[in-house]
């Protein structure tokens, strides 16, 4: 799960994070009043959406005036904001913040991520922060630093300094930023955050060290420890497919192609997927229905994929364990009469009830497509789709 920049810094600012003062609009005439109550010169008017890249796509802009805040705010509100992180259709944007406007001196990148490979937290900072730390990070690595965190010790206050002064941290803020890295990585535990990144991380002309920015991702899985976090939820920043599959229970991630893939089991999922584009086709979508697939379930998870209209055909790949094939197969024949299949359907089953499952098949009447191996499988979903 993803947040707003302006509800980071709410959480960054519990934990002893140095953060601007801001105010969230959702109306022009909000960010108005925003920037006259936090006074002037300066205000930045900022669009609220789940991708990075806003400065650059437009959606980042410095007002000197009030008159200035209602022109920008107008402008961005409502607005479809591409960046790279959008693709080209854009997210549209329901929601500003206002902001003091910043001394900005130097800029840093810090952030706090899970490094599956080494099964301990990142810290990684940059001395290049901003607006182009992708293009830093390739064309020059080696001003990107990491370093690993043992969690059951934490980040110490030596591994802190290491960091600050790799970066190039002035001794006068030297302590300040080691506070900081330490409430930054505390904050990323306390709330099983995936991610935790300032970029920038500001050092101003006296010398303070401050939040500029805010970006946080959140472990799905412990949501149910944070019910206030769950509270931050933007339900227009989410793909509506994702967020009906949810209420069924049903992991469902869309994507580019014109394939629809129904699995049980993430793994055998990913498999599938790779199949499909090993045989020259393009998965639609990721979707894993569990090992407790009822009939129910499999008819909301058909619904959901023919709601893509790229999806030319469909193919179910169950592998029975847990999950019966027969159980499968009756939920399919369900499915298809359920939604009025018009799209070819391609099934592969192997395991538990394998016979019985392709027998209900046989015996529907319905114009299914049956395979005995994944590459079968994915052949004929791939000229099915053609």
């Amino acid at each position: 799960m993803k947040i707003h920049e302006y509800q980071g810094k709410e959480l960054l600012k519990k934990f002893g994070v140095t953060v601007p003062r801001g105010i969230p609009a959702f109306s022009v005439d909000e960010a108005v009043a925003a920037a006259e109550k936090l006074g002037g010169p300066v205000w930045v008017v900022k669009a609220q959406i789940h991708a990075g890249g806003r400065g650059k796509g437009g959606g980042v802009k410095l007002a000197r005036s009030l008159d200035e805040v209602r022109k920008l705010s107008s402008e961005i509100l409502g607005m479809q904001l591409v960046t790279h992180q959008t693709g080209p259709e854009g997210q549209k944007v329901r929601r500003l913040y206002i902001e003091d406007g910043a001394d900005i001196q130097k800029e840093y990148y810090v952030s706090v991520v899970t490094d599956r490979a080494t099964q301990k937290v990142a810290f990684i900072a940059s001395s290049e922060g901003g607006m182009d730390i992708e293009e830093v990070a390739h064309s020059s690595p080696e001003k990107i630093i990491t370093e690993y965190i043992d969690p059951l010790t934490g980040l110490s206050a030596e591994q802190a300094t290491k960091i600050a002064n790799a970066i190039g941290m002035p001794a006068d803020s030297t302590a300040q930023a080691v506070d900081i890295f330490q409430k930054l990585y505390q904050c990323y535990m306390e709330t099983d955050a995936s991610l935790v990144e300032i970029n920038p991380l500001n050092r101003d002309s006296k010398g303070n060290v401050i939040a500029l920015d805010a970006k946080f991702n959140f472990d799905s899985n412990a949501l149910f420890r944070h019910p206030e976090i769950v509270e931050y939820r933007d339900m227009d920043e989410e793909d509506p497919a994702e967020i009906e599959a949810s209420k069924f229970d049903l992991a469902y991630i869309q994507l580019d192609g014109n394939i629809g893939c129904l699995v049980n089991g993430a793994g055998l999922a990913m498999a599938t997927m790779d199949t499909i584009k090993l045989f020259g086709g393009e998965p639609a979508n990721f979707l894993d229905v569990g090992g407790g697939a009822t009939a129910e379930k499999v008819t909301e998870a058909f619904k959901i994929m023919l709601k893509n209209d790229d999806v030319k055909a469909i193919l179910v790949n169950i592998f029975g364990g847990i999950m019966r094939c027969d159980v499968i197969a009756e939920g399919v024949i369900a499915a298809c009469k359920a939604v009025n299949l018009n799209v070819p359907l391609v099934v592969r089953m192997k395991g538990t009830n394998e016979e019985l499952g392709k027998q209900l098949l046989a015996q529907s009447g319905l114009p299914i497509i049956s395979a005995d191996t994944m590459a079968e499988a994915a052949t004929k979903a791939v000229e099915a789709a053609k």
